[in-house]
């Protein structure tokens, strides 16, 4: 063979390996394609003292594992319990593929303290998502019927939605502008509300209160989402900085040909609001910087200062809970078939917990959360 003729033979299986990568499926584990920059390695540990009811049986106690993926590298998990030395099982749920510690504690008497020491590193994560080149589908493959679905106890869509969409976009220019006006619309209307929140990602909640949590107002941008056969899911991790509580969600959109892409709605709403609050800018400054927060937020970002442990909504935990869980912010426990209730320690109403958190986390280099200053939006100026 000449090389003239090996030449285009080799063109030709380019070409038609290019046709068959062109009529290739989305692929609901496609890699993040985001661009990473900014690694922090946090090194710490997260504890819940769970304490069940007196004369609780059976005490059960599901704990999420975060996953090391192509952005983030867990680089040590280690559990153990206090007093009693229970022993975890660690297993995946089938549909999402988060991982869970399961602790059984028999006949527990009084607190029961878990501790997972962990190392986690983690990116800052920009997508810069160009509108032009996002694409339209409706043919998406069975993979992803679990992030458009309307069903469960968390992320539904109803006749309301559909009339509410219509109102809110009432001429589509394409997904991500589209996304744009229902984020957009979602900053301007909800209100965050540590004593009027669902605490499970409903997107009925937000819908009807226009209040909530992150969970509320990412759970009602991904019912809107799926309104518009985009595939969306709530994605909880945790903020290793000094929180009340650490966990916080986040809102991901499979947008083609980028992929999942993350999107923090609430956070970038308290950050609009910090900035409209600081007196020391004068209005045109104000009008930037809230200008580069939202550009920040439509591009696709994620933080270095929060690592993630579940992806999804309404899924059956392993081994089997007494009920679907809508969503696992910390930890899920049962005492005797009976869930425990999720506390929320930023409520000022509540002062009674059936388990609680305490965290502390040390970064290797100084880091500062993007969504409590404006520095980061001024470097990008």
């Amino acid at each position: 063979m000449n090389s003239i003729s090996a030449f285009s033979m080799i063109a030709t299986v380019c070409m038609f390996a290019m046709l068959a990568g062109a009529a290739e499926p989305h692929d609901v584990n496609q890699p993040y394609s985001a661009e990473r920059s900014n690694p922090v390695v946090w090194d710490g540990e997260l504890v819940v003292t769970v304490t069940a009811p007196y004369k609780t049986k059976r005490l059960r106690v599901w704990i999420p594992i975060p996953p090391s993926d192509d952005v983030q590298e867990v680089q040590r998990s280690e559990l153990s319990t206090f007093p009693v030395d229970v022993k975890p099982q660690i297993n995946i749920e089938p549909e999402f593929d988060n991982r869970f510690a399961y602790f059984e504690f028999p006949d527990p008497l009084g607190a029961q303290i878990i501790r997972h020491r962990l190392t986690v590193k983690t990116h800052e994560l920009q997508w810069k998502i160009d509108p032009a080149k996002v694409s339209a589908s409706t043919d998406w493959p069975n993979d992803f019927q679990p992030y458009l679905r309307s069903e469960g106890q968390a992320v539904v869509f109803d006749d309301q939605f559909q009339a509410l969409f219509r109102d809110v976009v009432p001429n589509r220019r394409g997904p991500l502008l589209d996304l744009d006006t229902v984020l957009s619309w979602a900053d301007a209307n909800l209100t965050y509300d540590h004593g009027n929140a669902s605490l499970k990602a409903s997107s009925t909640h937000a819908a009807a209160l226009r209040r909530g949590h992150c969970s509320d107002y990412h759970g009602f941008c991904a019912a809107m989402g799926r309104v518009m056969s985009l595939p969306t899911r709530v994605t909880y991790g945790i903020n290793p900085f000094p929180k009340a509580s650490p966990s916080h969600c986040k809102l991901e959109t499979f947008l083609p040909p980028y992929g999942w892409v993350s999107f923090d709605v609430s956070e970038t709403q308290k950050l609009t609001k910090l900035i409209r609050a600081d007196k020391a800018l004068g209005s045109t400054e104000q009008d930037s910087l809230v200008d580069a927060a939202h550009t920040r937020l439509i591009s696709g970002f994620r933080d270095n200062t929060w690592f993630l442990q579940t992806r999804g909504t309404d899924y059956e935990l392993v081994p089997k809970a007494s009920q679907k869980v809508a969503v696992v912010r910390t930890i899920y426990a049962e005492a005797d078939g009976k869930p425990l209730p999720d506390p929320d320690p930023s409520n000022p109403s509540e002062t009674q917990f059936a388990w609680m958190t305490a965290h502390r986390f040390d970064p290797d280099v100084p880091v500062k959360y993007p969504f409590a200053e404006t520095s980061s939006l001024q470097e990008k100026n």
